[in-house]
């Protein structure tokens, strides 16, 4: 069996990474394992000193500022010694043959995903299963779950591979590496896997879950619910609640949509277009709803406090999307123009705009045409190219 790099970022995570490493040592095949200690205050370091063991490779950010997995998963990638990494979490535990089961269906333009077992603190779906052996370290039987893997688990699906993508998620090293690794845009993390799924499949790779390959997964400890950052199994932590906020308005400037999947959670992915607004009678809670949603807008108002608020949340630069509308460059604008009246605008209006790249993409015709209270015009159908 190929050797594989297990690529894990933590944050005061110790007693679920310590279960991560033992399940990953339990394999029959004594994989790489990279740790990413992100700045970690809870003996982290500590313990990775306390091993010995040649085929753990670590790296430490001594802080006191995070990093963030977007930054430490392209890390460890760039430092993994073979050619195959897997992208792990530090709140993951491994089942019997994960990695028979993943490679089993691993090849260069493949990315391939683990089944997760999770206990009930967010919505079952049909690309998991819910079953509980424990929300705690504490509460969990390593044993138990081993059994129930090899003796009665039973897969929601006939097949053995559904398409579709999530953590944990296994590639060529090089793969990776060709698309650049994750955005920036989403540092220091959410919404920065949904970004990356969405340029694996435009980039034509193929997208596989095994149902074979499972993963205990205690569901979202590395900042949402961080004992550390404020949270708890089932609670927010604030830090959480700022960057999912914050990039989920990245993710719509980026791609003009908000997220978009399937039922099996494989990318949907409509066409970004270049989009200006042109709104009359602006205000600035109506500028703060449609910043994102377009290139460029041109409107009546002071734009410089929205700035200075909303500055720090996005490395895009607000200065080059917002101007007067009297600017000379709207008329050298080449792309889809849309004229807002804020005295008319509802709440339809804006539910419109959120769809705008499918009802683009379906027309696919040039020229100009009202939409609710909304007047369009398409000069330019040609879609950015996000790869």
């Amino acid at each position: 069996m190929e050797k594989i790099t297990f690529v894990i970022p933590s944050r005061n995570n110790l007693e679920f990474l310590q279960l991560a490493y033992k399940s990953i040592r339990n394999l029959t095949v004594k994989h790489e394992i990279l740790v990413l200690n992100d700045a970690s205050t809870d003996g982290t370091e500590e313990w990775i000193t306390s091993l010995n063991d040649p085929d753990l490779i670590t790296y430490h950010n001594p802080g006191p500022e995070r990093i963030g997995i977007v930054g430490m998963f392209d890390k460890g990638i760039e430092m993994a010694r073979t050619k195959i990494i897997f992208a792990f979490h530090a709140d993951m535990v491994a089942a019997p043959n994960l990695d028979k089961y993943i490679l089993k269906h691993l090849k260069p333009g493949t990315v391939v995903s683990a089944t997760r077992v999770e206990p009930p603190l967010h919505p079952d779906g049909p690309e998991k299963m819910l079953v509980d052996f424990g929300i705690e370290v504490e509460d969990f039987d390593i044993d138990k779950f081993n059994k129930w893997v090899l003796n009665d688990y039973k897969p929601k699906h006939d097949t053995l591979t559904t398409e579709g993508i999530f953590a944990p998620w296994c590639m060529y090293k090089e793969d990776f590496l060709a698309i650049g690794g994750h955005d920036e845009l989403f540092a220091p993390q959410s919404k920065e896997d949904s970004d990356l799924f969405n340029r694996f499949v435009l980039n034509g790779y193929k997208v596989i879950q095994t149902w074979e390959g499972l993963v205990y997964h205690f569901t979202s400890r590395g900042s949402r619910f961080n004992k550390h950052a404020g949270g708890a199994a089932g609670k927010n932590s604030n830090e959480w609640l700022h960057t999912t906020t914050s990039n989920a308005r990245n993710f719509i400037r980026k791609w003009g949509h908000f997220i978009k999947h399937d039922a099996l959670m494989k990318p949907i992915i409509p066409p970004k277009y270049n989009i200006a607004f042109r709104v009359h009678n602006n205000n600035i809670n109506l500028l703060e709803t449609l910043e994102p949603w377009c290139t460029i807008m041109y409107s009546n108002i002071d734009y410089v406090p929205y700035i200075t608020k909303e500055q720090p949340n996005t490395i895009i630069d607000l200065t080059d999307k917002l101007t007067h509308l009297q600017s000379e460059l709207y008329n050298e604008f080449e792309g889809i123009t849309i004229v807002i009246d804020g005295n008319t605008f509802t709440q339809q209006d804006f539910n419109l705009i959120q769809q705008l790249s499918e009802i683009i993409h379906d027309s696919g015709e040039m020229g100009s045409f009202e939409l609710g209270n909304l007047k369009i015009n398409i000069n330019n159908l040609q879609p950015q190219d996000l790869r």
